[in-house]
């Protein structure tokens, strides 16, 4: 870490105040956060040329004014180097967050643009040969993938195969895809983990394996990003905002181009597995072993399509996705949240599941509407009680944090198939704050995640169900 102090001081004038290691992801590459006169990410890694690498794509792109990190300085041995700090954020973090709201696809749409350019407008003036480890996706980069599958995800699974047969199949696919090659620049890991979010705007990190390739790749690792879980109708809308972006710059046979997407959406899922399994199996992070299981979900649709040149890679294939280890996930609609607003005096609401647990959250807090005469025969769902409770905006931040915890519960909830979960709003009288905040909860519950939700406004006699989407 001497090197990251030394780069730090050197640029900025002085120490950093603090230097604090940040989670690592799919590689063995380590991160800090210098923190002082200003932030900066410093990177250690052992493999020099990509180090040298990524610092040649950042400054190629930061010169033609592409959103990425700009590179303040390289340790002598090549094995460090500090980076602009675009904050915590991830484009994957809001998805998880919000889901797909306007506001979550109008980013994913402008990153999509801003992958057009970079592919197509950006790669003007690029040396390839400083590209790592590749200049280009050639013949020999597209076989280690497909064995990266084979030896570190397949052979896992227990599942009898013909080494030759595959072979064979993995042939056929490298020809196919080494006829789709093109000028464009290749990101290789375009996700949206690897888009950071700020001031509204995208900004792309994790380049060092970019090189020159077809534009599809980067599409379909975008669109089908395991964990990322975007809907088909989704995709499609997505497809068609980077096609029009794409005709901005060169001409482009859509139709032709389109075609081209399932099998190129497979041969990623099938490198994103061979990762997963040598970082989730191998390595026991247990992110990767968590994205294995959508990831197969992916490869499971994706087989629904034609894939006639390769049959025994799809034989093989639906084999895999028929293990009883993969089987899919209860639904979304399984989980069942039961909200109530009650009154205090009445007790808490009993858990009729018979799972116990949940949540109560204590409204009493909150301003009373209920102290006056205008309000004391209204309840939380007359406007007039609603202008008054967020005249201040106290219960909107109470309410925020109560999103927070029960959003965390709610996705964990889905991921492991639990059916049963309990949120409950209790006040003075069960009639203003505590029904403002259950109804308010049940409707968010119900746009973000589509779950089931059966909202119980106890003191008042109103139930309202809300149906899994």
């Amino acid at each position: 870490m001497q090197r990251l102090y030394k780069l730090y001081e050197d640029y900025v004038g002085r120490a950093p105040d603090e230097c604090v290691p940040l989670a690592g992801a799919g590689s063995n590459r380590r991160y800090y956060r210098l923190s002082g006169t200003m932030s900066m990410i410093g990177t250690i890694g052992d493999d020099i040329r990509e180090n040298e690498a990524f610092v040649y794509l950042s400054n190629h792109f930061v010169e033609k004014g592409f959103p990425v990190p700009r590179v303040y300085g390289v340790s002598d041995d090549g094995a460090a180097y500090i980076q602009d700090d675009f904050g915590d954020t991830s484009l994957f973090d809001l998805i998880q967050r919000d889901g797909f709201s306007p506001e979550v696809v109008a980013l994913m749409k402008k990153s999509l643009a801003r992958l057009a350019e970079l592919q197509y407008v950006e790669v003007d003036g690029l040396d390839a040969s400083k590209c790592y480890p590749r200049a280009k996706l050639d013949g020999r980069s597209i076989m280690w993938d497909l064995n990266y599958f084979k030896y570190c995800f397949l052979k896992s699974t227990g599942i009898e195969f013909s080494d030759d047969e595959l072979e064979n199949d993995f042939e056929s696919f490298k020809q196919w895809i080494l006829g789709l090659q093109s000028h464009s620049f290749m990101y290789r890991d375009f996700q949206s983990r690897n888009i950071m979010i700020c001031d509204d705007e995208p900004k792309f990190i994790d380049f060092q394996g970019g090189r020159i390739g077809p534009a599809q790749y980067d599409l379909v690792s975008f669109l089908w990003q395991a964990r990322a879980g975007i809907p088909v109708a989704l995709r499609e809308e997505l497809i068609d905002g980077y096609v029009e972006a794409v005709k901005s710059y060169v001409d482009i046979d859509e139709a032709e181009f389109r075609s081209k997407l399932p099998l190129m959406a497979l041969f990623r899922t099938l490198q994103v597995l061979g990762a997963y399994g040598f970082r989730g199996y191998v390595e026991h992070k247990s992110h990767f072993i968590r994205s294995i299981l959508p990831a197969v979900g992916n490869l499971r649709s994706l087989l629904e399509n034609d894939f006639d040149a390769m049959p025994y890679l799809i034989e093989v294939l639906r084999k895999v996705v028929d293990l009883p280890c993969f089987a899919p996930v209860a639904p979304q609609s399984a989980l069942k949240v039961n909200v109530y607003s009650f009154s205090y005096k009445k007790g808490v609401p009993v858990d009729y599941s018979g799972n116990g647990g949940g949540f109560v959250f204590d409204c009493r807090a909150i301003h009373n509407p209920g102290r006056y005469e205008q309000y004391k025969k209204l309840t939380g769902l007359d406007d007039a009680v609603i202008d008054f409770l967020e005249e201040n905006g106290e219960v909107s931040d109470f309410l925020e944090n109560a999103y927070s915890m029960v959003d965390h519960s709610v996705k964990r909830y889905i991921e492991r198939g639990f059916t049963n979960l309990s949120v409950c709003f209790g006040c003075t009288g069960g009639r203003h704050r505590s029904v403002y905040c259950a109804q308010h909860l049940a409707q968010h519950l119900s746009d973000k995640f589509g779950v089931r939700v059966e909202l119980n406004h106890r003191e008042r006699g109103i139930v309202q169900l809300f149906e899994a989407k």
